[in-house]
């Protein structure tokens, strides 16, 4: 769908309203869809499809995803969460993962931003240098 410049900017300022400490408020945004399904100011479907991209994309910069080559120890995974929480903040999620193709060592992925310490990794980087 086509949205329109009036309507993005009218999602992301009703998104930043429904954020005003940087952290997402589930009540103020379930209101605003609410406000907006039921109002249907000009172009409100644009609207609420600049909204729901955008909680889409602060749930995706929330969420973490931790690979590895086999099932991780309980106290590697508590070391992996503290040292997230303490450089990206409060309210992350988590989700472990093994992959086997990895070789060993870890990926981590939050939102966009990829950490591999994989020995793949490694090796694809070997490989590419040849």
């Amino acid at each position: 769908m086509k949205v329109t410049k009036d309507a993005a900017a009218a999602g992301r300022r009703l998104f930043r309203l429904c954020s005003p400490s940087g952290k997402l408020d589930e009540d103020k945004l379930r209101h605003v869809f609410k406000a907006v399904a039921e109002r249907k100011p000009r172009n409100f479907k644009g609207i609420l499809v600049t909204l729901q991209r955008l909680v889409r994309l602060d749930l995706a910069q929330r969420h973490v995803i931790v690979e590895s080559a086999q099932q991780l120890d309980e106290s590697t995974s508590q070391n992996i969460a503290n040292k997230m929480i303490s450089e990206h903040g409060e309210g992350l999620t988590f989700e472990y993962k093994i992959n086997p193709a990895l070789l060993g060592g870890i990926r981590i992925r939050k939102g966009d931003d990829v950490w591999d310490g994989s020995v793949k990794a490694r090796l694809d980087k070997l490989s590419n240098a040849f």
